[in-house]
């Protein structure tokens, strides 16, 4: 997920600027004062409560704002991230926002600050006076909101300042170089992040060959349970003759078997560019196991994958398998692979759920040639990711 705040002055062009990060990143825009119209004018019960308080003279408390935007970016699920806009104003609110950023299990990747002189700004906004009829664009007002914002604002740039994440760009460039240099601001951000993809998928629907070749695409690190099983059962270690019972009789391998083979293969992985998890998580415990892992390894999911394909087409490439070289031991019998298929069903289409409703699953039409539906999983992979294109 990419997350922005973007700050600048009045009149320092954040809303040309927004404009460009929405459609070029997929982000979805975060201003507190429309998202505060928008539940006014909806009636619910933050905006009724807000309209409460505005009715009455005051400011809309910190609380309120912040179940707002907790509620906005839950409800937006399939945006690659969201861009900030009038937040956090203060110092006090920046706290609140890395509070709600850690609580949703993300975080803000970068503050991107448009420097304007004074000056600049008033000869900006004056001149949009004259055009747009707003109250406010009058020198007196300007320079009120211009106190305010030195004011308010300047702390909280420190605060990211000493986080690492701020940058400043100078606001008096042409439109086009701004833009030029915030693009370079997110790419650079974007390359430093692990690109980590999990395939889901039932068996036969072809996620190894093609899990296997976007790896190779992208520089990713295949984590596929199955060849790290195989490799224990081929070593014919105490683990490995586990495995081989457990899959003789068409059972999943326990997680106390398959979490520390996955740790030691992520822990193993140096220079990569991320990685793409198949066969793991099948269980919503897995689920939360590999939330963790990667967590732990300052990391999280970027995307997630289902190939659907028709269950008879599932069973007649798994019938098929079973008499190549590349039989899996559950495909040896029309009953075994019945029971996988079940297994997928039971454990594993929950986990699809549960993702589907907090980050969005895309879903690929699993028929056809390799290579078209290995056109499609592409576009999806590089679909908001500015750094793969």
């Amino acid at each position: 997920m990419l997350n922005i705040a973007l700050f600048g002055p009045p009149g320092a062009g954040k809303g040309t600027q927004s404009e460009t990060l929405i459609n070029d990143y997929n982000l979805f825009y975060i201003s507190t004062g429309d998202l505060l119209r928008q539940e006014i004018k909806n009636k619910t019960k933050l905006g009724l409560e807000a309209q409460s308080i505005i009715s009455a003279g005051g400011l809309v408390s910190d609380e309120i704002i912040v179940q707002i935007i907790e509620k906005t970016i839950t409800e937006n699920p399939d945006a690659n991230g969201f861009l900030f806009d009038g937040f956090p104003r203060t110092y006090i609110q920046a706290y609140i926002l890395e509070g709600l950023m850690i609580k949703l299990n993300t975080s803000l990747n970068c503050l991107i600050s448009l420097k304007v002189p004074e000056k600049v700004s008033v000869e900006r906004l004056l001149k949009r006076g004259q055009s747009s009829g707003r109250s406010d664009d009058n020198e007196t007002v300007i320079k009120n909101r211009l106190k305010e914002y030195n004011d308010k604002t300047l702390p909280v740039i420190k605060f990211y300042e000493e986080k690492g994440v701020f940058t400043e760009i100078d606001g008096t460039q042409s439109v086009e170089n701004v833009q030029k240099n915030v693009k370079s601001i997110i790419k650079k951000e974007l390359s430093k992040r692990l690109l980590n993809i999990v395939l889901f998928g039932y068996p036969g629907s072809g996620r190894g060959s093609q899990g296997r070749a976007i790896a190779k695409k992208y520089g990713l690190e295949y984590v596929a349970t199955g060849p790290m099983l195989q490799e224990e059962i081929s070593k014919n270690t105490e683990i490995g003759k586990q495995i081989k019972e457990l899959f003789d009789n068409g059972k999943l391998i326990p997680d106390d078997i398959v979490v520390p083979l996955i740790e030691k293969k992520i822990e193993n992985s140096k220079d990569v560019k991320g990685f793409i998890f198949k066969g793991f998580p099948r269980t919503l415990v897995q689920s939360y196991i590999l939330d963790g892992l990667l967590k732990k390894h300052g990391s999280a999911i970027s995307k997630i994958i289902e190939i659907e394909v028709p269950t008879l087409e599932l069973i007649k490439r798994l019938d098929e398998r079973s008499k190549t070289e590349e039989c899996m031991p559950y495909d040896s019998s029309t009953a075994k692979i019945v029971q996988r298929l079940q297994d997928h069903e039971t454990k594993t289409v929950p986990v699809i759920e549960k993702y589907n409703e907090l980050h969005g699953v895309v879903k690929i039409d699993g028929m056809g040639s390799f290579e078209e539906v290995f056109k499609r999983v592409s576009f999806e992979i590089e679909n908001g990711f500015e750094n793969l294109k």
